[in-house]
């Protein structure tokens, strides 16, 4: 079967480093753009009595060469092997990922925007199906060798004066970002500076005792970005 992209997202997340491990843990802006022929009104009709949808996309910048029965999740630390089939790893025998987000609008050019995804900007979108909640939500289900991570946040400290070059309407998807640790969990270095890109800026921070700490915010085309970019 080939398959081929349908739509692309759109948002606030140009790099890998930094986005949401999963669906739904942050309250962050996407646009899915149609491609043609598939811009098609009549494609969405009855969408709209939905809150919630299913993307099913590609991992399009994972390498995935051969295949590997196991993986080691960045969640555990790097030093423990999965099987793949037990994991979310985007390197898996069809790159494919499944994320449910809420949709916010659909506009009249068929521009869908969804809260809550856990994609790149860029990233190919090969469908869409409705959430059914009679269906799809499953109470008392296991979470498995993930159940000690739901709800694990970490405080951010954001000074004043740093936040205030954010715009005020994506503050809170930031903040609710640095909370669930953007780094990989084999780095625990309280005196290591990371960098993330977001919305165009370039948001410098360091962690210790499940604290963030953001450090700077820069223009990703500041000079400051640039000097960081060549430490």
């Amino acid at each position: 079967m080939n398959i081929e992209p349908i739509a692309h997202i759109e948002n606030d997340f140009s790099e890998k480093f930094g986005i949401p491990r999963q669906s739904g843990i942050c309250e962050l802006f996407s646009t899915i753009i149609f491609e043609q022929p598939y811009r098609d009104k009549n494609a969405l009709r009855g969408l709209e009595e939905f809150t919630h949808i299913w993307l099913i996309w590609g991992f399009s910048e994972a390498v995935c060469e051969g295949f590997s029965p196991t993986v080691r999740p960045p969640r555990l630390g790097g030093n423990v092997r999965k099987g793949v089939f037990a994991t979310r790893s985007p390197f898996r025998p069809n790159s494919l990922g499944l994320s449910a987000v809420k949709i916010e609008d659909i506009k009249d050019d068929c521009r869908i925007i969804v809260s809550g995804a856990d994609l790149m900007s860029g990233t190919p979108i090969y469908d869409i199906k409705p959430y059914l909640s009679y269906a799809d939500s499953i109470p008392g289900a296991s979470n498995g060798w993930a159940e000690e991570f739901v709800g694990k946040t970490l405080s951010v400290e954001f000074p004043k004066e740093l936040l205030g070059k954010i715009p005020e309407e994506k503050r809170r998807g930031l903040l609710q970002t640095l909370a669930q640790d953007p780094r990989p969990q084999y780095q625990d270095n309280p005196e290591r500076i990371y960098t993330m890109t977001f919305a165009g800026y370039q948001v410098s921070f360091r962690v210790k005792e499940n604290v963030v700490t953001v450090t700077g915010v820069f223009d990703s085309g500041s000079e400051e970005t640039e000097k960081m970019n060549s430490i």
